[in-house]
């Protein structure tokens, strides 16, 4: 038989593992009395543990949701999940970075030897936006405000600013992500009846919520590429083109394959010889395009398509006329 603190730390574990345990179950995991069961559920809850007793022919125990955030009792790959994730979350642009990083100090501190030195060397470093583009923080009420609509499907009204003005703006909203270093909402658009993506740190939440809706299906049925292909120019992606670039190009560049390779994230890139290579690429429009492969500071020979070279000489023209103003 367990001593009284180890066995609670047991009874503990064994709760947050299921959401329901019959108390003849609890007891034969413990190798205890379903009497000592109870009295040990009652030492929990003078700790501060929300332990719901449920009735029925196999009655038990169930850990609820309290006031209050008891002590949490983690394993170790729990442990080391939530201390990297912690991590990570400085760098979210929640306004959440000083908490996540006390947080993460808390968690360390009670942390055994051992899980301590497998944090450290996980050390992980959360780079944020470069700064000529820092990324834009969002108040946490704002985001909790916007999760909680997405959640009970309940139309959302918000002030949206611009650099103009503030609009309002009606919405049933569906997705909360984020995509490079910023928060967005996916959402419905009530009043211009089409599919939105709206900047969270530009969204002041109107109370109360309008009534709840049926979800809709998001286009193509996945909300990453969905996001993907809406930044790439995409309106409407299908199952599986929904995350393709609209204006795909084919070059080929006078450097290293190698080179190439580490300032392309989703280029295509193959080895010509030493000093050469092909690239496919694509951007949201052709002369995105042409100025992204002008980035390489290379001779540049285009394969394909017309559209491709009619950008570049574009973009010639343009960048002519810059040079001579």
């Amino acid at each position: 038989m367990h001593k009284t603190s180890a066995r609670l730390l047991a009874l503990l574990s064994l709760l947050q593992s299921r959401r329901d345990w019959p108390g003849a179950l609890l007891a034969e995991r413990l190798d205890v009395s379903p009497r000592t069961v109870r009295r040990d559920v009652d030492r929990l809850r003078e700790l501060g543990y929300p332990i719901v007793t449920f009735k029925g022919p196999d009655g038990g125990y169930r850990l609820g949701a309290g006031a209050q955030l008891p002590p949490l009792l983690f394993d170790d790959e729990q442990a080391v999940a939530v201390a990297v994730a912690l991590q990570l979350a400085t760098a979210a642009g929640a306004g959440i970075e000083e908490a996540a990083a006390r947080a993460l100090t808390t968690v360390r501190q009670v942390m055994p030897s051992r899980l301590r030195r497998r944090i450290d060397t996980v050390r992980v470093t959360a780079v944020g936006r470069p700064a000529d583009r820092p990324a834009p923080t969002v108040d946490t009420g704002v985001l909790m405000a916007v999760s909680a609509a997405v959640h009970d499907h309940e139309v959302l009204r918000f002030g949206y600013r611009s650099a103009e003005e503030e609009v309002l703006r009606r919405v049933e909203p569906h997705h909360l992500v984020a995509w490079g270093g910023r928060w967005y909402l996916v959402a419905w658009d009530l009043d211009r009846d089409d599919w939105r993506t709206f900047r969270a740190d530009r969204i002041t939440p109107r109370t109360p919520n309008g009534p709840r809706f049926t979800p809709r299906e998001l286009p193509g049925g996945d909300v990453a590429a969905f996001v993907a292909a809406r930044f790439r120019g995409a309106p409407d992606p299908g199952p599986t083109s929904g995350a393709d670039w609209p204006c795909r190009g084919e070059v080929i560049l006078d450097l290293p394959a190698d080179v190439v390779s580490q300032y392309t994230r989703e280029g295509l890139v193959e080895a010509l010889g030493p000093d050469r290579c092909r690239l496919v690429l694509g951007s949201w429009s052709w002369p995105g395009l042409a100025a992204a492969l002008g980035r390489f500071d290379a001779d540049i020979e285009v394969v394909g398509p017309p559209e491709l070279k009619a950008a570049f000489a574009h973009l010639a023209e343009r960048f002519s006329r810059a040079a001579a103003s």
